[in-house]
């Protein structure tokens, strides 16, 4: 069986051979004067792997761009980014995830929303940051079974020429936890919703708005612009709702371009905060940890009413310094690193927990302004590092 370091390595040798190949045949195709410019661009990323979460996988990234309006030369590229695995270790499992950014009507009209199933082993640690940070991440201590749905589209509508959008979203997810481990069983906040044979299952049907600000000049990889999100939602029994509760998120960004030290060189930074009200089921908590925020923590394991992040990150890829094969591949290589600080709690003002974390990845330009990323990350308030394998940046 090979160890940690290896699978990963035999993952991160597929993935890049594999990318590096698609370059290769993009720039062939972009020199010759006689093919046709699609319109739809396909980039397809997989192999064994290893994730910090679900263990040994077989996994994959699909990356789908268009232009709605092929005569809208300004308006931006519509992105599908999918990824999925299958899960060789613990029992074995299956997840999906698809986070589009869709742009309708030269710009008019944005859908955007996560839609995602997952049937794997999974880990429960409680709820609040003490809890959190000590309980021991293993098959007694957090293990469990866990099976989820979410469907969350959202629609936007640009006001009049402005940079604005306001829209409808609606949120159904499913949550089911069986199988628990003796730790998972025995946690407090887990308990008044177990069932009478000891499972958990929760369904949290909510709707709601947001708004937003955007001066992005591309949305998916921004070198310069302003994002701020704006997004609440109500969880009621009459709309099918197991519990009744509420959310409040506030997501802002910004890119600075820094043509002093080159083109293709960015600091951005983010902040967020996301917040809960009301009698929340657990799995529909506030958490800290995943491929977008502060990645080397576990996905999930800091869980509490309110969480917020603040992240810098720069960004940079290497230009070509001449006109041989060698040069044009190399202008497809990048990388990044970032620091940030994750703050938890069980109301927005009541910080329990803080959160450092900082990390370096690699990119890889599939696609002209679309990236693969392999970032590690360290998170200092539990002492670990992850790596993640993902389609475009994290924000």
């Amino acid at each position: 069986m090979l160890n940690r370091t290896s699978r990963l390595a035999v993952f991160v040798v597929i993935s890049l051979t594999t990318a590096l190949n698609i370059s290769a045949q993009t720039e062939q195709d972009s020199l010759s004067t006689t093919k046709k410019v699609k319109n739809a661009r396909f980039s397809i990323l997989g192999g064994p792997g290893y994730t910090p979460d679900y263990g040994i996988l077989l996994g994959g990234s699909m990356l789908v761009t268009f232009q709605a309006n092929k005569l809208k030369n300004d308006q931006p590229r519509s992105v599908l980014p999918l990824a999925f695995a299958v899960t060789l270790a613990k029992g074995g499992g299956f997840s999906a995830t698809l986070r589009p950014q869709i742009f309708l009507n030269n710009d008019k009209i944005r859908l955007t929303g996560q839609f995602l199933y997952k049937n794997n082993p999974d880990n429960f640690y409680g709820i609040g940051y003490e809890t959190n940070k000590n309980t021991d991440r293993g098959l007694e201590s957090s293990g469990y079974k866990g099976q989820s749905l979410q469907i969350n589209p959202n629609v936007q509508f640009r006001l009049a020429q402005s940079k604005f959008y306001i829209g409808p979203m609606i949120n159904f997810t499913y949550d089911q936890m069986n199988r628990l481990s003796a730790g998972v069983f025995n946690q407090d906040g887990l308990k008044p919703y177990l069932s009478s044979d000891s499972t958990y299952e929760v369904i949290s049907n909510g709707i709601g708005f947001s708004a937003s600000y955007d001066t992005r000049d591309i949305p998916s990889n921004a070198y310069k612009g302003i994002y701020f999100d704006l997004k609440t939602a109500y969880y009621g029994k009459f709309l099918g709702s197991d519990y009744n509760f509420g959310s409040i998120a506030i997501d802002y960004r910004q890119y600075l371009a820094l043509p002093a030290l080159g083109p293709r060189r960015t600091l951005t930074w983010t902040v967020s905060s996301k917040n809960s009200f009301g009698n929340v089921p657990p799995t529909q908590l506030q958490f800290l940890g995943s491929p977008f925020d502060l990645r080397g923590y576990y996905n999930g394991q800091f869980r509490d009413k309110s969480a917020h992040a603040m992240v810098a990150e720069y960004r940079h890829m290497f230009n070509p310094t001449g006109q041989t094969k060698f040069h044009k591949l190399w202008s497809r290589i990048g990388f990044a690193g970032w620091a940030g600080l994750g703050l938890m709690g069980p109301t927005p003002v009541k910080i329990e927990g803080f959160l450092p974390n900082a990390g370096l990845g690699l990119r890889i330009q599939l696609q002209p302004r679309m990236n693969f990323r392999l970032d590690v990350g360290h998170g200092f308030g539990t002492n670990q590092t992850l790596i993640y394998f993902n389609m475009t940046e994290a924000f």
